[in-house]
């Protein structure tokens, strides 16, 4: 696998270096074809490439420059919506229907006490948001045309239990209506009705203080899926960091091998192959998640795929791309 390299200036031996222009903490990424990706972070910053990643295009948000764009979904070459995570009104929803040329305020957050941890979208038009617990339940927003945000009653949570903007996937939803949310408790919840209900189990990830838990969650399809996540204050431990399931997210268990450190996401790129990535970096598994090879030791904060095509973005507008 062919890895090339789009960074803020820094080489490695057998890697084609880009540049960003970028000096920003990215952990949103979103991956529309072969040509087209999206990336987004700190300081407003969003960045679009049409050319596989040798260019990349700075795309302006208005009145943004102080906010944290984590999460980013787009469904075509034209339409994206972009979420800010932070504190009270500075979690957002944005939308463009012009590649960026334009830019919609769709959804401020409501609650002075909320945070905004990722978005997803069940097909183009309908979507699914997820925010950190308000008043002891965790804060579920949807759409149905793509335009207007409908809260929903989400979960409820435990004592100080949270979920973790790092990599926009602690959230995922699939086309059929289901969608999974992982949190710090080491918990990962599951809708089968766009939202509306919820189930919760226990995974076997380690989740002792606020810096553990699940980060990341990819499903291969509605049975076969991946928690990923660990200690980000502890990226090289690789204890209780994975977990796998069969059955759509009722059961978890840990592989017999497990990836080298703390990881904030992961991506399917075939029914065996899953590629997952963390600060200290970045490993692929062959088996479907049994056992796992480093493939970079660079460390990324986000992974998607398109198809067999892989995207991962980084600290300091490190960017990456493989096929």
């Amino acid at each position: 696998m062919l890895f090339i390299v789009a960074t803020s200036g820094a080489h490695a031996a057998d890697w084609r270096a880009l540049t960003t222009n970028s000096t920003a903490s990215l952990r949103g990424v979103a991956a529309v074809n072969s040509l087209v990706a999206w990336a987004t972070g700190t300081k407003g910053t969003v960045l679009r490439t049409n050319d596989s990643g040798k260019h990349w295009t700075s795309v302006q948000v208005p009145n943004s420059a102080s906010l944290d764009f984590r999460d980013i979904e787009a469904p075509d070459q034209t339409r994206a919506w972009l979420l800010a995570s932070g504190p009270g009104d500075k979690s957002r929803v944005y939308f463009t229907h012009n590649a960026g040329a334009n830019w919609q305020l769709q959804l401020t957050n409501p609650d002075p006490t909320g945070f905004f941890d990722a978005i997803a979208f069940f097909n183009k038009r309908s979507g699914i948001l997820l925010g950190d617990p308000v008043e002891n339940r965790f804060v579920i927003f949807t759409t149905t045309d793509g335009v207007h945000w409908q809260r929903r009653q989400g979960p409820e949570a435990l004592p100080d239990e949270g979920a973790f903007a790092a990599s926009g996937t602690c959230l995922i939803a699939r086309a059929n209506g289901e969608a999974w949310f992982g949190t710090g408790a080491a918990r990962v919840f599951h809708s089968k009705d766009f939202g509306a209900t919820w189930t919760v189990a226990q995974t076997p990830l380690r989740h002792a203080g606020k810096a553990a838990g699940v980060f990341s969650l990819a499903f291969y399809n509605s049975f076969r899926g991946i928690a990923v996540g660990g200690d980000y204050t502890k990226p090289t431990e690789a204890g209780a960091n994975v977990a796998l399931t069969s059955d759509g997210g009722l059961t978890w268990h840990e592989p017999p091998q497990r990836p080298s450190g703390y990881r904030s996401a992961a991506t399917y790129l075939s029914r065996t192959e899953i590629v997952v990535t963390g600060t200290n970096g970045t490993d692929i598994s062959h088996d479907a998640g049994q056992t796992w090879q480093p493939l970079t030791p660079l460390g990324y904060n986000a992974v998607t795929a398109h198809k067999r095509h892989l995207w991962a973005v980084g600290p300091e507008g490190r960017i990456a791309t493989a096929q």
